[in-house]
């Protein structure tokens, strides 16, 4: 596993109006130049415009892997010129980190502030408005290549050229793309069903998801 990469971008944005749409979100991130501080709430000067779907303790932080925007651009080459680092509304940019690399429950050292990885990212349809691709958010959940969200376990200061370090690596094994190949199963062993279900790193949003999964399958077996 890579255990240290190099942070490429720390982006934050204010809610405003949706283009085309009215709504308001908070999608519309800049990349930021100096260090920002970082608390249980995320980066201090980013907001959220649907305060139900974003923010709280277990999604403090948004993670996105940019090498995922090369597959992005070739899948959708309308859009590909837009399509660049930001573009999906994450916090946190990095090269050489992925899905298949990162565990729920993870401690990663951002710059001086420590988070666990709490859940995988399901955006929503924002990103596929955003670029005016309505495929967009459902290839990006299907390919499991969403990213990932951060709790904040210690405040501190991050941005671009800092260290993503993993300080601690979760023991169950399971990779958010395990997780996302198991969501996407009509049938996932039970087993792991259990252990998701029950794994206290996962937020409580998730685990009651595959809860209730594990329990239709118990009722029909």
């Amino acid at each position: 596993m890579t255990d240290i990469v190099t942070i490429t971008g720390v982006y934050q944005g204010q809610v405003g109006p949706m283009e085309g749409d009215g709504r308001p979100t908070a999608i519309y991130k800049e990349p930021v130049r100096e260090a920002v501080a970082v608390d249980d709430a995320g980066l201090v000067g980013d907001s959220r415009g649907d305060t139900r779907a974003h923010g709280g303790p277990d999604r403090a932080l948004s993670h996105y892997p940019a090498e995922h925007y090369a597959v992005w651009a070739q899948a959708f080459p309308d859009a590909a010129a837009d399509l660049t680092p930001g573009v999906l509304g994450e916090n946190i940019s990095t090269n050489g980190l992925s899905e298949g690399h990162v565990c729920v429950g993870d401690v990663f050292r951002l710059g001086t502030a420590v988070v666990q990885v709490s859940q995988p990212r399901q955006p929503c349809w924002k990103i596929s408005h955003r670029l005016d691709v309505p495929e967009l958010a459902r290839a990006v959940v299907d390919s499991g290549r969403s990213g990932w969200l951060y709790r904040v376990l210690e405040p501190g200061y991050v941005g671009p050229g800092d260290v993503a370090e993993r300080v601690e690596e979760a023991q169950h094994g399971v990779t958010l793309a395990d997780m996302w190949t198991l969501h996407h199963m009509r049938r996932p062993p039970i087993q792991d069903l259990e252990l998701l279900a029950s794994l206290e790193t996962l937020a409580e949003s998730w685990r009651k998801r595959f809860a209730s999964r594990l329990d239709w399958m118990r009722r029909h077996a």
